[in-house]
C-alpha cells in the first residue's frame, strides 16, 4: 500500500471536496484528505494525503502559502469575491483618480503582521454551524479579527480595474479579504475575481498534476505521483533509526535522550521526524522540555 501526498493541480469551477473524492476514487484507496481548501472558483495547489499520508496533513495546515491572486477594484460583493452578489458600485469618477502608484502604496502597506476579519461566507464555525451556511440564512455572523502576517506581498501588473498580486502569507490568511481591505484602504471597494495558489509547504504548482491528467493515468502512473511521506516533511528535522529504536518506537516505549537521540537545535521546531534506514516515515515526535523527552505524535512502524 502507497502513503504520502499527490500535488494536484485543482480546476475552476469544483470544490475541494469534489477533487478529494476523485482523487481517492482513482487511486482506488480507503484514506484521501487534504491539507488546505481552495474556494470553488480558485484553482492551483492542492496538498491530498493517501491512506496514512492523512495523517501528516496537521503538519502542513500551518504552513505558509503563496497565491496569484485578481483584483476588481470599484466593485464589492458580499462574498468578497466573483461568486457573490454585488452589494456597492463606485462612481466611474472615483476610478480615474487612482493613479498606479496609489495601488502600489496600498498594497505595500499590506505587509507584515496585522489583524484581519475572516469573510462572513467561511467554512469557520460558529456554534458547530459553518458561517457560509449562516450567512445564506440570513444570520451573518461576522468573527472577531484574526492574527495573521504577510510576509511577502508585489503588485503584478495593472489594468484598471483590475490589480494582480502576488502573496506570501501565513496560515490563516483570507485572500479575499485582503482584497477587501485593499479596495477600502483606496477608497473604492475590491472584490477577488481570480485566485491561484502557487505553493505550499515546500511544494509548487509547476509540479503538480492537473486533476485531468491525473484522471488519465493508468493506476501504475497515478501511484507515481505519490511523494513518500519523509519527502513531504522535508523541511522537519529528524534522524535516522536503528533496529534498537525502531522496536522502542514499535512498542511505544519512551524515547528518552540520549547519544542516538539528540533534543532540537531549533526549540520553537519541535517536532522531530524519525526515519528507517530505507528512509521510510517511521513516526514524528514532539520535543518535550520538560520531561527532556520526545513524546509521539504519529507512528509508522508495524
Amino acid at each position: 500500500m502507497n502513503h504520502g501526498i499527490v500535488a494536484v493541480d485543482k480546476p475552476e469551477g469544483i470544490s475541494s471536496a469534489k477533487v478529494v473524492a476523485r482523487v481517492k476514487r482513482h487511486l482506488n484507496v480507503k484514506k484521501v484528505g487534504h491539507t488546505g481548501t481552495l474556494d470553488p472558483f480558485a484553482t492551483g495547489l492542492m496538498l491530498c494525503g493517501i491512506n496514512k499520508g492523512t495523517r501528516i496533513s496537521r503538519f502542513l495546515l500551518g504552513g505558509p502559502k503563496q497565491y496569484r491572486a485578481t483584483l476588481c477594484l470599484g466593485v464589492t460583493t458580499d462574498t468578497l469575491d466573483c461568486t457573490g452578489q454585488v452589494e456597492n458600485r463606485a462612481d466611474p469618477s472615483v476610478l480615474t483618480q487612482i493613479t498606479e502608484q496609489q495601488v502600489q502604496e496600498v498594497v505595500n502597506a499590506f505587509l507584515g503582521p496585522q489583524l484581519q476579519h475572516p469573510p462572513i461566507y467561511s467554512a469557520l464555525k460558529h456554534n458547530g454551524q459553518p458561517l457560509y451556511k449562516l450567512a445564506r440564512q440570513g444570520k451573518a455572523v461576522q468573527k472577531p479579527p484574526r492574527a495573521i502576517e504577510i510576509y511577502s506581498i508585489a503588485m503584478v501588473k495593472v489594468e484598471m480595474p483590475h490589480v494582480t498580486i502576488d502573496v506570501h502569507s501565513s496560515a490563516g490568511t483570507y485572500i479575499r479579504s485582503l482584497a477587501q481591505d485593499i479596495g477600502t484602504k483606496l477608497g473604492c471597494g475590491a472584490h477577488l475575481t481570480a485566485l491561484r495558489r502557487t505553493h505550499s509547504c515546500g511544494f509548487s504548482v509547476d509540479r503538480a498534476v492537473s486533476l485531468s491528467d491525473f484522471e488519465s493515468m493508468d493506476l501504475d502512473g497515478a501511484i507515481q505521483r505519490i511523494v513518500p511521506m519523509a519527502e513531504v516533511l522535508s523541511f522537519m528535522p529528524g534522524f535516522e533509526a536503528d533496529g534498537e529504536l525502531l522496536r522502542k518506537i514499535g512498542f511505544g516505549q519512551d524515547l528518552s535522550l540520549d547519544k542516538k537521540i539528540a533534543p532540537p537545535v531549533d526549540m520553537g521546531k519541535p517536532f522531530v521526524k524519525i526515519v528507517n534506514p530505507d528512509g521510510g516515515l517511521a513516526a514524528v515526535v514532539e520535543y518535550d522540555p520538560d520531561g527532556d523527552k520526545y513524546n509521539y505524535c504519529c507512528v509508522f512502524v508495524d
